[in-house]
């Protein structure tokens, strides 16, 4: 299967905006209503993370996926997320910190409220207005395990990438 990477976050994260981003497309996104397919992302609804009635569709789609993006909006103090959800879907996990840009952001608060989605994985803060960490992402799918994901942060040396490795050991790498 060649990779392929959904994306979930609360409604207006900045998901379809990333989504263009990654892309290359120059559009205005509009709130996504159910699942798009663009190429080798999938696209889905806020409400598949707001509302836990929703929790069998991301299972559900997580089996035509490789990776799983895990969005926080750094303007938002508000975490959608239960505690360790990623450890439930057995995909590649990605944390992306949206919206860094903004002059509301919070960032240091958004990679503390990832660290607690996600208790092992990269984290890349990203801006889809400036274009900030948008290949990271990119380049961060392309990888097939979490020890080559984890080399490749480590080896860019890279304040807007960073590696959350919790699961493993008490303190942040």
């Amino acid at each position: 299967m060649k990779n392929r990477a959904m994306l979930i976050g609360a409604i207006g994260a900045g998901k379809s905006t990333l989504t263009n981003a990654l892309l290359g497309k120059k559009v205005e996104a509009v709130k996504t209503q159910t699942l798009i397919y663009h190429d080798w992302i999938v696209d889905t609804p806020g409400e598949y993370t707001e509302n836990p009635f929703f929790y069998k569709n991301i299972m559900a789609t997580a089996l035509e996926v490789t990776h799983v993006l895990y969005l926080q909006d750094a303007t938002n103090g508000k975490i959608i997320f239960p505690p360790g959800f990623s450890s439930g879907i057995a995909k590649l996990p990605i944390g992306v910190i949206t919206k860094s840009d903004h002059p509301n952001a919070d960032i240091d608060r958004a990679i503390e409220m990832v660290k607690s989605v996600m208790p092992s994985g990269p984290i890349v803060i990203t801006s889809s207005v400036e274009g900030t960490g948008i290949e990271y992402v990119r380049e961060l799918v392309k990888l097939n395990d979490m020890a080559v994901m984890k080399d490749f942060v480590m080896s860019a040396k890279d304040e807007k990438l960073i590696f959350t490795d919790y699961l493993y050991n008490s303190r942040n790498v």
